[in-house]
């Protein structure tokens, strides 16, 4: 009972966390990360993609519904978030001596564990693969 009780909390402090980055999206649009892509040479329409990483994922990390594939779109979306954004500062430090992406970092292990975790017993997906 223990280990399903600490799935759910990982599950829902990652998804709520999650959540806060895709209503910004919601509310400032995607135009910032249109650009970065453009840059690159990718489309600009892929930076739609955010939504699903960052709004559908969490919400379904949160109910526990899809939870391995919820968790697996979302460390997708921090390798992508990594590679876009943050790739000059994954060698550097802050002035406080913590790792520049820390926090990005610590998405993409949470959503990892996750994946290979599962989403435990307080789940849809458990009521699902439990009949």
């Amino acid at each position: 009972m223990q280990e399903d009780v600490a799935k759910l909390i990982l599950r829902v402090s990652v998804g709520v966390m999650m959540l806060f980055h895709g209503a910004s999206k919601v509310l400032h649009g995607t135009g910032f990360i249109e650009g970065m892509l453009t840059d690159k040479g990718l489309p600009a329409f892929m930076a739609y993609g955010v939504y699903v990483g960052e709004i559908i994922a969490p919400i379904l990390l949160i109910i526990g519904f899809y939870t391995r594939i919820s968790a697996a779109i979302l460390a997708f979306n921090m390798v992508v978030a990594i590679g876009l954004v943050h790739m000059g500062e994954i060698l550097k430090l802050t002035e406080h001596g913590a790792w520049a992406i820390e926090l990005q970092m610590f998405y993409l292990v949470t959503a990892v564990v996750i994946f290979l975790l599962g989403a435990g017993q307080y789940s849809l997906d458990y009521k699902r693969t439990a009949r």
